[in-house]
């Protein structure tokens, strides 16, 4: 190339260099902003499940299906989450991995509190299908 095209291309360089530790503070405060989702997800997860123990204390045979179910669920996230990132180092996804790690698992906890939420909230009425949910 040109010489113009070294010289542009050494202070591209020059100028990318200091922000290097800029860009690692940027990912470490997106890898704990999402990790704090995950536990306000995790926070509303077991606020729902506790609602419904609650709700339901004098029905044994819902609360041990209802626990049989949920500890599916534990199983099945973190066997998703281990398919998903299957490498045992973890920093072979690099640098993002703690923000795609917490996002995947604040996903899966945030569905898990939707499907737990009509045992808590209840249904509309006239739903066929209705089963264990209250109706509202």
């Amino acid at each position: 190339g040109s010489m113009l095209a070294r010289c542009v291309l050494i202070v591209a360089l020059a100028l990318a260099v200091p922000a290097l530790p800029a860009l690692a503070q940027s990912q470490a405060a997106y890898n704990a902003a999402a990790c704090a989702a995950l536990k306000k997800a995790d926070a509303e997860l077991n606020a729902v499940y506790a609602a419904i123990l609650k709700k339901n204390a004098d029905d044994k045979n819902f609360i041990d299906k209802l626990k049989t179910a949920q500890r599916a669920w534990v199983a099945f996230r973190d066997a998703e989450m281990a398919a998903r990132y299957p490498a045992k180092d973890k920093w072979e996804y690099g640098s993002a991995f703690d923000l795609c790690w917490c996002n995947g698992l604040a996903a899966l906890t945030q569905q898990r509190a939707e499907q737990l939420k009509p045992w808590r909230d209840g249904i509309p009425e006239g739903d066929v299908c209705v089963g264990s949910y209250p109706v509202r």
